[in-house]
């Protein structure tokens, strides 16, 4: 199958809390807190907004338009990353959503190869993430595409804090990329 990455679009939003809802209930039967908390209904869909607003949200879709994945671009979490980390040289990745659907096509791992490309381009170091602190089978995933542990913080309102960084050029799936770009058009 033939997946493609494009914007987010406000029209996406209710595909997008469908794919988040999904994604809780995959965590809870995993035996994870990770999503736990109440970031559901009106705040969950304006921090959506707000990511599409201003360029920060893709989805990837099938021919068939059903929205398979989503991942999100952040600013800097001064929670987590210091000056000392300089937060200039990163893409920092954000909700990171893959239907289970697509589960099995490596979409998550070819994701995260897109916005290293990204970051490469606009002259950046590091892709890097912070997860759930508690979701040890997330960590062992990232790690094993690439990314490596550089420390966990644990602010007392937060329950993210394993942060974790992978170089612009480690590619996890450098034959297999996505496409990208406009919505699929029959030639």
């Amino acid at each position: 199958m033939t997946e493609r990455l494009r914007p987010a679009a406000g029209a996406d939003i209710p595909a997008l809390m469908k794919l988040r809802t999904e994604a809780e209930e995959w965590l809870r039967s995993k035996g994870t807190d990770q999503w736990s908390d109440p970031e559901t209904g009106a705040r969950a869909i304006g921090k959506w907004h707000e990511a599409i607003d201003e360029g920060r949200a893709w989805v990837v879709e099938d021919p068939a338009k059903s929205i398979l994945a989503t991942v999100s671009r952040g600013p800097v979490d001064r929670d987590f990353w210091t000056d000392e980390d300089r937060p200039e040289s990163a893409f920092y990745l954000y909700k990171l959503i893959v239907s289970r659907a697509a589960a099995g096509r490596k979409l998550g791992a070819r994701i995260v190869d897109w916005t290293s490309r990204v970051a490469a381009v606009e002259g950046r170091t590091w892709v890097r993430i912070d997860t759930w602190r508690s979701n040890t089978d997330l960590h062992a995933y990232y790690e094993r595409i690439g990314f490596k542990h550089v420390r966990t913080e644990s602010p007392d309102h937060r329950r993210s804090g394993w942060l974790a960084q992978r170089p612009v050029d480690a590619l996890a799936h450098p034959d297999y990329l996505l496409r990208v770009g406009s919505p699929y058009v029959e030639r």
